[in-house]
């Protein structure tokens, strides 16, 4: 794979949405965003490809839905 992948490709997105959500009830600000660079960190090694990873960053620094 050599193009990250911007179209829905998550099998139970909704379920998935909800469990992210409820992964981070009753954290605060602090504890909420520590999780999702934690997160962050544990999907980009189990991605593991480096160009992929530099697209991901491009796309998500553009500020817009993806």
């Amino acid at each position: 794979m050599d193009d990250l992948i911007l179209t829905p490709n998550i099998d139970g997105a909704d379920d998935f949405y909800a469990e992210l959500l409820a992964t981070h009830e009753g954290l605060d600000k602090a504890d909420s965003d520590a999780l999702n660079a934690r997160l962050v960190l544990v999907l980009a090694n189990h991605i593991g490809n480096r160009a992929i990873l530099t697209q991901a960053l491009a796309a998500a620094a553009l500020k817009e839905e993806v």
